[in-house]
């Protein structure tokens, strides 16, 4: 009969003798409570403030080239992740006139460099009619261009405050490499962000601002232009004001 008992207690999965006595849980003595977690307060970590690395990073790049190298290691800017390349500048970094678009589209991305999609040929025709070109071996007739943003955003979204705030310095520090007789600010983007305006681009528009010591003209992008072709003709006043201007520039 014991045997038996013990075969059922296997097959029941009782197989293992833990003590050679019964333990009476009754009569054992009340364990010691657990002390309480100890709380560690995790490190304190230094904020890092984007905008001002940005102001550091771009301070301490001593020429073009030293900014485009800035510009790809600066940490902060996800929108590099989806990009093809960086979209630095195109031109004669000696022009007169440096202009400042929006962003990267489609065909920038690709090749690497600002306004030579369908906008930017209508950008080349543009100052084409006042005898100037970005790739003009003189300076006083070529053009120097760049954007607000270096990478292309997804689905050519606009540029967010934070992102605006994070480039704003690599880009006045850009506009200090170069050193142009003036600047002209293409589209609303560009416009907002370098003369910290929440003024519309149809109102600021060919109304001379000054930005960075030096004359800026708000312009409509060529963008805005190939959608609505009737204000081709502000757009075709602001280049003879520019033209103008530059005549009275030493």
């Amino acid at each position: 009969m014991a045997r038996a008992c013990l075969e059922w207690q296997v097959e029941m999965g009782v197989d293992e003798a833990i003590c050679d006595a019964p333990v009476n849980r009754y009569a054992l003595e009340a364990k010691p409570s657990k002390p309480a977690p100890v709380s560690i307060a995790p490190a304190v970590m230094e904020a890092v403030d984007p905008v001002s690395e940005a102001h550091a990073m771009a301070a301490a790049a001593e020429d073009l080239a030293g900014l485009e190298t800035a510009l790809a290691a600066y940490p902060h800017w996800d929108l590099r992740l989806g990009a093809r390349n960086l979209v630095f500048a195109d031109g004669h970094p000696e022009a007169r006139v440096m202009i400042i678009g929006e962003a990267p589209g489609r065909e920038e991305d690709m090749k690497g460099k600002p306004f030579v999609g369908e906008a930017g040929q209508l950008l080349d025709r543009m100052f084409a009619a006042i005898a100037m070109q970005r790739d003009h071996p003189d300076p006083a007739k070529a053009i120097y261009i760049t954007n607000i943003l270096p990478w292309r955003p997804p689905q050519n979204r606009d540029p967010s405050a934070e992102e605006r705030a994070m480039l704003r310095p690599f880009v006045l520090r850009h506009i200090e490499l170069a050193d142009p007789d003036l600047l002209v600010l293409m589209g609303r983007v560009s416009s907002a962000t370098l003369l910290e305006t929440s003024e519309g681009i149809t109102r600021i528009r060919g109304k001379w601002r000054e930005l960075a010591g030096r004359p800026a003209l708000p312009m409509l992008h060529p963008a805005y232009l190939l959608r609505n072709p009737a204000a081709k003709r502000e757009a075709w006043a602001d280049l003879l004001e520019l033209q103008a201007k530059l005549r009275t520039l030493p």
